[in-house]
């Protein structure tokens, strides 16, 4: 029986009162519950306060370059078809310096659960504007305030016909649980953005401006609808919806791989009489 504690209990060099703690607290809770011990996860991040989750887990991780983290997850994901794969890094590494790979992330659908923590701002490098900074927000970096319109994920992600979009809190761990297990259980790209304060640099998006904003999706709300999918993504503001915002099933990007099904390729032999015919091709 796999529990919490089986995670480990490290020392973080998070601020106290920041957002991470609720996500790595929702994190570890969801692997239990669905029966993943240590050895049977993989978590995958990039660079950043959000990015230094893994390293407090007793947990499978790599940690990679800024705004790399789906890049190697994906790796890791064309090489196991089976190991549940984790990434977690800020909207800084995810959506600014990681932004392209999110992209092609959503295209090719792959069997993976993005938990982007979006505290709106730049927490490691001392609080300049991030991609989700809402607009004249005044900060060290940007004295006369943000210019340019916040990047939205959700609704890009919808835009682009991702498989599963929700919008998570920190502040909410239950419901974040309850997210991260349904992402892992999707067959496909699942994304998760999480909203969370900063405590220490951004004195606009708090705990308390969240708590007044956030509400959970009714039961009857229906997230194969795209166009009220879309519309749930762009309200943002005096209300902010939580849940599963838009989902769709269709094949993952390893499923239209031929050589992927079955064995990881690790334990997949070489046929080596069809390489020779290749190789002979080329005489």
């Amino acid at each position: 029986m796999v529990s919490v504690q089986d995670f480990g209990d490290v020392e973080t060099a998070w601020c106290p009162g920041c957002g991470n703690f609720g996500i790595i607290k929702s994190v570890k809770q969801a692997l239990a519950e669905e029966g993943y011990g240590p050895h049977q996860a993989i978590i995958v991040s990039g660079i950043g306060q959000a990015a230094k989750l893994p390293h407090y887990m007793r947990v499978n991780f790599y940690n990679g370059l800024h705004g790399r983290s789906l890049a190697s997850a994906q790796g890791v994901r064309l090489a196991n078809p089976e190991i549940p794969i984790l990434v977690t890094s800020g909207d800084g590494c995810s959506y600014g310096e990681g932004g392209n790979h999110f992209l092609n992330a959503l295209r090719r659908n792959m069997n993976l659960t993005l938990i982007a923590h979006d505290n709106q701002i730049y927490g490691l490098t001392k609080g300049q504007a991030s991609p989700t900074t809402m607009l004249e927000h005044v900060t060290k970096a940007q004295p006369w305030g943000v210019a340019a319109e916040p990047f939205n994920p959700v609704a890009v992600a919808i835009a682009m016909n991702a498989s599963f979009v929700a919008r998570g809190f920190s502040g909410n761990g239950e419901h974040l649980t309850k997210l991260i297990r349904q992402g892992m259980n999707h067959k496909g790209f699942a994304l998760i953005d999480v909203l969370q304060p900063c405590v220490s640099f951004n004195k606009i998006n708090t705990h308390a401006w969240y708590k007044e904003r956030c509400y959970e999706l009714p039961e009857d709300y229906d997230p194969t609808d795209r166009a009220a999918a879309m519309d749930k993504a762009l309200e943002f503001g005096d209300r902010i919806p939580l849940g599963v915002l838009y989902m769709v099933e269709k094949p993952s990007f390893d499923e239209r791989l031929p050589h992927l099904h079955g064995a990881p390729l690790g334990e997949q032999t070489v046929d080596r009489e069809a390489l020779r015919e290749v190789m002979m091709s080329y005489a």
